[in-house]
């Protein structure tokens, strides 16, 4: 960009903006700032109660498989009910439909706490109550995700939002499982529980804070069932989203499920305890927030399409590598890649299709990433758990990581087509220049 500079001032005396400025432009923006107040908070929560159940889980069992199915249990829902929910949240006040979910999540977190404290809690509530989350979670992160625009007004600074969001995500991810370590050797799993569900109010507090523009909610003219088939016709026909949903649910199936399994990784591979397990997940977090931080730092959505592939590949090359380890140094230096992979995956997916996809479309197109997101995570748990029960957890990282690596492959290969498509839309939007 040319500088400005008034007659007889030196260029370099102009005043400048600072060098990364632009890394948080999104914050600009009240609506943004406020939601960033009230989730960095509650995602602490979140991370801990994440930890706190895979570790109780285990604790109560000591069963891979029954990590897996508490992992199914949570999950499932969100691949049944998430096209459906996309079509509701186009017809709600995506606001207010937040407010409801986070009060729900609270209700839920506080559930777990109080059985957890008056040591009534068994496998089978801890079943019922992730289901129960994970219904709640169907409609929470498409509404959350396709909220994102109406927070930053400015589409150019929608980019920027996801970024900055997932370095939230991964700060508290940092924070979180370190902090559940601590709380679960002092005083027990339920206190984590009850700290997650008091979080919940900082983000009921912010929304309710925010002052957002009415949103035009048009009459349905077609049935539910219509909007569905015209969703599904979108997501399955427009060849960019396709793809990158497409390796974005082989991810989700057979790499994210390596979560389920740390809590035996910490206990018999690395022979450690709940804060072995606090380690791992935060050098995760470490990785995965280094690489939010490097998209934060983009001032556009061009080149985002290679660096799926390449991130697919050291999330593979990351998990096989874990799976031979057993040293505790090298396999939390192994995470750092392991979250920075996934990550770059996730934000580059989120941001490239956030762009792509028009604003009647939002919501059902979010739900089909949500549904690839997390709806492909409980047959992968179900799939870790069956293997790590049947060859061992370092076996089936090894093998799930070797997918991983031959998805991001296969993505490189559709690479051409997948831009000679995008290259009119960033044309038309004025991402790139029309020659």
């Amino acid at each position: 960009m040319q500088s400005t500079s008034e007659p007889g001032v030196e260029q370099g005396a102009s005043i400048r903006q600072p060098r990364f400025a632009h890394a948080w432009r999104a914050l600009r923006h009240r609506n943004f700032q406020l939601f960033v107040s009230g989730q960095s908070i509650s995602l602490i929560g979140t991370w801990m109660t994440r930890l706190a159940t895979s570790w109780l889980v285990y604790r109560l069992t000591h069963s891979a498989l029954l990590l897996g199915v508490v992992g199914f249990a949570g999950q499932i829902p969100t691949f049944l009910l998430a096209p459906f929910a996309g079509v509701l949240i186009e017809r709600m006040d995506r606001r207010k439909l937040l407010v409801w979910t986070q009060a729900l999540a609270a209700v839920q977190s506080l559930a777990m706490a109080a059985l957890t404290l008056a040591h009534r809690i068994t496998i089978h509530e801890i079943v019922v109550l992730s289901i129960l989350q994970g219904v709640i979670n169907a409609f929470d992160m498409p509404g959350r995700q396709s909220f994102l625009v109406q927070m930053v007004e400015s589409r150019d600074d929608l980019s920027n939002a996801i970024a900055i969001n997932s370095s939230m995500v991964n700060a508290a991810r940092l924070i979180g499982p370190a902090l559940a370590g601590i709380v679960i050797a002092a005083v027990g799993e339920g206190w984590c529980f009850a700290i997650d569900g008091i979080s919940y109010f900082a983000v009921i507090v912010s929304l309710l804070m925010m002052s957002v523009p009415p949103r035009v909610i048009r009459r349905a003219t077609v049935t539910m069932v219509e909007q569905l088939k015209e969703g599904w016709s979108y997501v399955s026909t427009f060849r960019p989203i396709r793809t990158i949903l497409t390796l974005f649910a082989l991810l989700s199936l057979m790499g994210w499920p390596y979560a389920v399994l740390l809590p035996i990784f910490a206990a018999q591979v690395l022979h450690g305890g709940p804060h072995t397990l606090g380690f791992l997940t935060g050098a995760s977090g470490i990785g995965a927030l280094v690489s939010a931080l490097s998209l934060a730092v983009r001032k556009s959505v061009r080149g985002l399409t290679r660096m799926i592939p390449i991130a697919a590949v050291v999330f593979g090359v990351g998990l096989i590598l874990f799976g031979l380890s057993h040293w505790l140094w090298l396999s939390m230096l192994l995470m750092l890649f392991v979250g920075f992979g996934m990550m770059q995956g996730l934000a580059c997916s989120n941001t490239i299709i956030q762009t792509l996809v028009p604003e009647d479309k939002r919501s059902r197109v979010m739900s089909y990433y949500t549904m690839a997101f997390v709806g492909m995570a409980p047959f992968g748990s179900l799939l870790a758990g069956g293997l790590a029960h049947w060859i061992g957890a370092p076996k089936t990282v090894m093998f799930t990581g070797a997918a991983c690596v031959l998805g991001g492959i296969w993505f490189t290969l559709e690479l051409p087509a997948i831009r000679k498509i995008i290259k009119p839309i960033y044309q038309e939007l004025g991402i790139l220049p029309v020659k």
